[in-house]
């Protein structure tokens, strides 16, 4: 059990029935901060509002950071506005940007009002990034060093403004313009002599960012070099702010969740508000809206299904066999398709492949498909044989079912897993995310080819038996 479920047990409902409300205090602030967020989001919106209300500023602005979209909005609504100024001037300038990306607009409208003039200033310069950029999550907090400086005097200007400092573990050494010269471990500033310049300590080799850079780099180059922070340089190479290894993780964890919804057929909303929310928190008619588009757009590409099985009403009436094998031939052709489609979705995502990588993957999934194809075209083929033969107790129609089915799963593999790894590139050569083509997709087109080959390869076989 993890220290967090233990915290979250400990309290003992009745306190707050009772609203015994100073013992309640004592509790929780004896907790982490997830571990409290976590206990709002189970309570009632009215009893979870008081005890959050009951915490200290700075401990409830810690907490309000890990609620989800909802909750925070919820929160907010309820709030005076003395109160809301509170929590969110509290809030780390990344929190504080993040909150505003997520709130609608009108309650987003009505928080920046109340900052004073500096922190509207901060958020208004992050907030002019695009929506999935390095700038919108880079915080102003970092602490930094000129080349020229001793040990002694980083140190002391470390222990002056580390306090407020998202962390201290890096060192951004800069010259006096701002420009970025170099980053230092904390570490290796400690261990050199008080007298040491940092210019002797420097190797001027770093990892940068620019605040338009897409959040995935950031992911990628703290996952590559093992850091954990990323300096944001502005077009002149200037340092304007660092993005850390816990920013990202929220939002690995968040995109990770909207591309399994994605490759579900679930609309997310412009927000993220389904990556990051609760679902408990989600009303239904927000799920509703998120699920009905990809269900009604899949009806209407099933009709074509419906339209080839009507195409070959003649075979199917003087074959009825052939129906018993439509449905394991179709969802093998969907299952193989998805799990292609999967490998190149994921192999994007982690920037192991690129476009250029299209024709290789191709290739290598075509003999792949071939190998899948066959081994369980022989499989069908000898349930085929039995199926055929029991039906009519005619060896011919035994056979004939048998060739059928073994050509019909080897073509479908081949076709459905083509598509699968295909379509990712196609959705990101037209800049449209790969996650959404997934499953739905997949198995819908697969459907409808899968019924066209189906009865195609059983037209030209019946015609020789």
């Amino acid at each position: 059990m993890t220290t967090e479920e233990q915290t979250v047990q400990i309290i003992d409902p009745a306190l707050i029935q009772e609203r015994k409300w100073r013992e309640v205090r004592k509790v929780l602030e004896k907790n982490p901060p997830p571990a409290v967020a976590d206990l709002l989001m189970q309570l009632d919106k009215s009893a979870a509002l008081i005890v959050f209300k009951i915490l200290p500023r700075d401990f409830a602005a810690e907490v309000f950071a890990y609620l989800d979209p909802v909750q925070k909005d919820n929160f907010l609504s309820c709030l005076n506005d003395k109160e809301a100024q509170q929590i969110v001037s509290e809030l780390t300038p990344d929190d504080r940007t993040d909150l505003f990306s997520e709130l609608p607009a009108e309650v987003t409208r009505r928080v920046l009002q109340l900052l004073p003039p500096q922190e509207f200033k901060e958020v208004s310069l992050l907030l002019g990034y695009p929506e999935r950029s390095v700038g919108r999550m880079m915080t102003p907090d970092y602490v930094t060093c000129q080349p020229d400086w001793t040990v002694a005097k980083t140190l002391r200007n470390i222990r002056e403004r580390g306090k407020d400092s998202e962390t201290v573990n890096m060192v951004y050494v800069v010259d006096e313009q701002g420009h970025l010269l170099d980053d230092i471990k904390l570490r290796h500033i400690i261990m050199a002599k008080p007298t040491t310049r940092i210019k002797k300590i420097c190797n001027d080799v770093f990892v940068s960012l620019s605040a338009f850079d897409e959040r995935e780099k950031a992911i990628q180059l703290i996952k590559k070099y093992d850091l954990v922070a990323l300096p944001v340089v502005d077009s002149q190479g200037v340092l304007i702010g660092i993005v850390t290894v816990d920013d990202l993780l929220d939002v690995q964890d968040a995109a990770v969740t909207e591309d399994i919804y994605k490759g579900a057929g679930i609309s997310m909303p412009s927000n993220d508000l389904l990556a990051t929310a609760n679902i408990k928190s989600i009303s239904v008619r927000l799920l509703f809206t998120y699920r009905i588009v990809w269900l009604l757009v899949l009806i209407f590409v099933n009709l074509f299904s419906g339209a080839a099985l009507s195409h070959f009403s003649d075979i199917i009436q003087r074959n009825i066999v052939l129906i018993f094998f439509m449905p394991l031939l179709i969802d093998s052709g969907g299952n193989s398709g998805s799990q292609a489609a999967t490998l190149a979705i994921r192999s994007l995502a982690k920037g192991d492949v690129t476009l250029t990588d299209w024709f290789k993957l191709f290739s290598k999934e075509f003999l792949v498909a071939l190998l899948l194809g066959f081994t369980m075209a022989v499989t069908v083929a000898a349930l085929g044989f039995f199926r055929g033969l029991h039906f009519t107790g005619l060896a011919r129609d035994g056979y004939s079912v048998a060739l059928i089915t073994f050509l019909t799963m080897q073509c479908i593999i081949i076709f459905s897993s083509l598509l699968g790894i295909s379509l990712p590139f196609i959705f990101t050569k037209f800049r449209l995310d790969p996650a959404a083509a997934s499953a739905p997709i997949i198995s819908s087109l697969s459907d409808i080819m899968g019924v066209i080959i189906y009865f195609s390869i059983a037209t030209l076989v019946l015609r020789f038996f």
